[in-house]
């Protein structure tokens, strides 16, 4: 069995909604992935080709630093400075003094217009013999000699490396500049004659700048960062020079060993990290994968918009066929659980259709009428049918009800003379009168009570023995319509088969309940007889027959079912206590709506 055909239609179309739409979907983001990871790719490798070549011109701008440095320390001008100190006058100390400053101010002048890199000339002059020159540095080049207590905290270690250049980031040692930090390229200065002394150290300062301009023609995505760094991750030089000297936090597996010129890329989190290494320095680009992929997140937007489109026209599509089509076979399906055979059937929806939907809704609309026709013209047939049954069964019953009325009043009349005829007259008056009811075959209880009334007090003046009769009829039950004479034949089978016998012991009750749309009514007897329920119930179910099976009950139980059906009827059991009840169970139906069930006005 095709499991589709378990669900309803409504079901099985927002599945083939789900079906059409989920495929859309997955492409859409296998698609975007795929794109973003061939775009990543490809721009980290066109910027992994661009970090080797900048870092090869910042290598070249320092190699020019370092031969120019060379360039100085060779030069006799500096060299005259590490012969004896303390011999000479203080006239020749001033001359040397003024050729090196001389020497280092050509260098520090850039010709053709590009930032100026700044030399200077750091001395150690523990005995002050260089008292004139100024103590303080004033410019960001010249030559400066320092005592013991005022050595810089690099000095050392430029001394220890015996000549070889490295750059570090120093704070400036001007004094108008006090707490600025610039980058610099540190180079001990030997004697040439003296072989390992040292004269003093090289600084070239301002080398931030010399290399920010070789990273200003790189021209990386909005919020990108470029960083110029040693081995320690130490800020060297930066797109932003703020961040000199501080420490680039960028991934631990980022500054793992890897051959020199080597470049290597990786993502993490949200930056991309690009990264060449030369020798002790390397240069790092942090690229924001959001401003890398901002057309690819333009392109994804357009194909989300596009999706949901798509989307939107296809509910649209299925809204448009569940209205067309499914709409009227819902109609249809709910037509087909609640109509009941006869029930009032509404006009024809989607008349005007001429498709399929429509020719099946005329014609299940159309059987539904005729349907309804043959059951209303079967229904009047029984009810005729049912008429006659019921006016023979009246016809059997009143002349009977008749002769024992006449037979009260002629007993009554003799042994007591005529003073009670007059009421005994009124009550068989009253009894023929609802017994007759203007032909009506229904009555109200009410009616009915106010019968078996009439008929108790004929009976009460009939005996000479007095019995009690107890009344419990709640007045809800009195408009419910009940066939007529039903109650005094129960009555009369109770006084007679019960409490004839009994004097003022004897005891009627008659209630009444309404529960559930059904109304039970018990006729209860004190009789000390012991009746035989099975026996009677066979009475009631016509498997007895001949003159001793129970005519009047009989006729009660037929009368019943012809105008209520087979759940409603007699039945007897015995009474809690002795004796016996009689229980007629009825429909809770009142005149309008046994008139609106027959058809009659």
């Amino acid at each position: 069995m095709n499991p589709l055909t378990r669900m309803s239609v409504n079901r099985q179309l927002l599945l083939l909604l789900i079906i059409m739409v989920i495929p859309v979907l997955v492409l859409q983001v296998y698609g975007s992935a795929k794109a973003e990871q061939i775009m990543k790719r490809n721009v980290t490798n066109a910027y992994a080709e661009l970090n080797k070549q900048n870092l090869t011109i910042i290598s070249r701008d320092v190699d020019t630093v370092s031969k120019i440095t060379s360039t100085i320390i060779a030069n006799p001008i500096t060299q005259q400075l590490g012969a004896d100190k303390s011999s000479g006058e203080v006239i020749d100390r001033v001359r040397k003094y003024s050729a090196v400053d001389k020497l280092l101010s050509t260098y520090s002048t850039a010709a053709d217009g590009s930032e100026a890199m700044n030399y200077s000339f750091y001395v150690y002059d523990p005995d002050d013999l260089y008292q004139f020159a100024p103590k303080p540095q004033m410019s960001s080049y010249g030559v400066y000699f320092f005592s013991k207590d005022r050595r810089p905290l690099w000095y050392d270690e430029a001394v220890a490396n015996k000549g070889i250049g490295h750059m570090q980031v120093i704070d400036s040692m001007v004094a108008t500049a006090a707490g600025h930090k610039t980058l610099a390229y540190i180079r001990a200065v030997r004697d040439t004659s003296a072989g390992n002394d040292v004269i003093g150290v090289l600084v070239a300062t301002n080398m931030e700048k010399k290399i920010g301009e070789s990273l200003k023609s790189v021209d990386l995505p909005e919020g990108g960062s470029l960083y110029y760094t040693d081995t320690d991750g130490i800020i060297l030089a930066a797109s932003d020079m703020s961040r000199i000297g501080t420490k680039l936090e960028i991934p631990k597996d980022a500054y793992e060993e890897h051959s020199s010129g080597h470049t290597k890329h990786l993502v993490a989190g949200s930056d991309i990290y690009v990264l060449t290494n030369n020798g002790g320095q390397q240069l790092v680009y942090q690229i924001p994968t959001r401003s890398l992929l901002q057309q690819q997140t333009e392109l994804k937007r357009i194909i989300q918009v596009l999706s949901i489109i798509y989307l939107a026209l296809c509910c649209i599509v299925m809204t448009y066929f569940w209205r067309s089509l499914m709409k009227p076979l819902q109609k249809m399906a709910s037509f087909s659980r609640t109509y009941e055979p006869g029930k009032l059937v509404p006009g024809t929806p989607g008349k005007g259709r001429r498709d399929e939907i429509g020719v099946l809704m005329a014609a299940l609309y159309d059987m539904a009428r005729r349907l309804n026709m043959l059951i209303k013209d079967k229904y009047q047939m029984e009810i005729k049918q049912k008429e006659t049954q019921l006016q023979m069964l009246y016809q059997q019953i009143n002349p009977h009800l008749l002769y024992n009325t006449l037979e009260s009043i002629y007993w009554k009349s003799t042994i007591e003379g005529r003073s009670e005829s007059a009421e005994m007259i009124k009550d068989l008056s009253k009894l023929m009168r609802i017994s007759l009811s203007r032909g009506r075959e229904l009555i109200t209880i009410g009616e009915e009570l106010e019968h078996a009334n009439a008929y108790i007090k004929l009976q009460q003046h009939r005996y000479a023995f007095t019995f009690q009769v107890e009344w419990l009829i709640p007045e809800e039950v009195l408009p419910y319509l009940i066939p007529k004479i039903t109650l005094q034949p129960l009555i009369e089978n109770a006084i007679i088969h019960g409490i004839k016998h009994m004097g003022e012991d004897g005891e009627i009750v008659i209630r009444a309940v309404l529960e559930n749309e059904t109304i039970t009514i018990s006729i209860e007897d004190n009789g000390y007889k012991e009746v035989d329920v099975e026996a009677i119930g066979q009475v009631l179910e016509g498997t007895v027959t001949g003159e001793q099976s129970g005519y009047g009950i009989r006729n009660i139980q037929q009368r019943i079912r012809l105008h209520f059906g087979n759940g409603y009827g007699l039945e007897y059991d015995h009474r809690e206590g002795g004796g016996t009840v009689a229980r007629l169970t009825l429909p809770a139906v009142t005149a309008a709506a046994e008139q609106g069930m027959t058809g009659q006005p």
